[in-house]
């Protein structure tokens, strides 16, 4: 059975820092191209970052450039999303997302999210 489940969410003050992380089982993790999207009510889900399957390729939003850093363990199959200098507008449901396609296979994979509130 195929599964993300993102933990460390929470609520933190403006220029604090929290660390997400995205647990994967189920299927090949170091196969997989794995992102970081986030959502808030009323909006599209964005893509905030993003980490090749081998870790040496990783992208990011622009507005969180510089402040977030996403990182993998392949031998744990684990994620990581580490925000620092976190602002109101980065509050949303963060998921946790894996891609693989190739030429026969197409796989996408979603967690069920975790609340990151950023408030004073």
């Amino acid at each position: 059975q195929v599964q993300l489940v993102e933990s460390g969410g929470g609520l933190v003050q403006p220029g604090g820092s929290l660390r997400l992380s995205c647990a994967a089982s189920g299927f090949t993790f170091s196969n997989y191209a794995i992102s970081w999207f986030r959502q808030v009510p009323g909006k599209e889900r964005e893509m905030v970052a993003s980490i090749g399957s081998t870790g040496g390729t990783t992208n990011y939003a622009d507005g969180v450039k510089g402040r977030f850093t996403i990182t993998r363990d392949n031998a744990n199959n684990t994620v990581y999303l580490q925000m620092n200098s976190l602002k109101p507008e980065d509050t949303a449901v963060y998921y946790c997302n894996a891609v693989r396609t190739t030429s026969t296979v197409s796989n996408n994979y979603w967690g069920q999210g975790t609340q990151v509130t950023v408030s004073s």
